[in-house]
């Protein structure tokens, strides 16, 4: 039932997340970017079949590959996002095309570490795919809101020293 349960939450937070990349909104750097990856962390950590005990090694192996390619891929999307500010000094954020190839890289690379561990007859839990996917986004929302508090505030809207 956890593996179905996951699976869920997995489609959701993608959709969610896929719907609004491409759609212009505000954004609030002091937002608490971080508490959704968390949580996802969190769900699938305390799933006691997320390493294969049949295959201890190579499971763990797969899922530290799983969060290196996350870990870059999530760094490749925040660097993607097409970033500015309006004239009255707020922060506008937008998913480019470049972010669709990222997401698209990210896909394939998911899926040839999936068929890897099927290979190896690794049994592959879906909390791993629950445990990158808050690794993607804690690293995006890194990148993300680092390239934002970086763009200097238009001339008019600076503080006089």
């Amino acid at each position: 039932m956890v593996a179905l349960g996951n699976i869920l939450i997995i489609l959701v937070v993608v959709v969610f997340i896929a719907r609004r990349q491409f759609q212009a909104r505000k954004l609030n750097t002091e937002r608490r970017f971080w508490v959704l990856p968390v949580i996802l962390g969190a769900l699938a950590l305390r799933d006691p079949h997320l390493i294969d005990p049949a295959h201890k090694a190579a499971a763990i192996g797969l899922l530290l590959a799983s969060v290196v390619v996350v870990l870059a891929m999530g760094s490749a999307w925040g660097w993607t996002v097409r970033i500015w500010r309006e004239g009255d000094g707020a922060l506008w954020a937008k998913g480019t095309v470049a972010t669709v190839a990222a997401w698209a890289g990210l896909i394939v690379l998911r899926v040839g570490l999936y068929g890897l561990g099927s290979a190896m007859h690794v049994h592959q839990s879906s909390s791993s795919l629950l445990l990158t996917l808050g690794a993607l986004l804690l690293v995006r929302g890194v990148v993300v809101n680092w390239r934002a508090r970086t763009l200097e505030a238009p001339q008019h809207l600076r503080a006089v020293v």
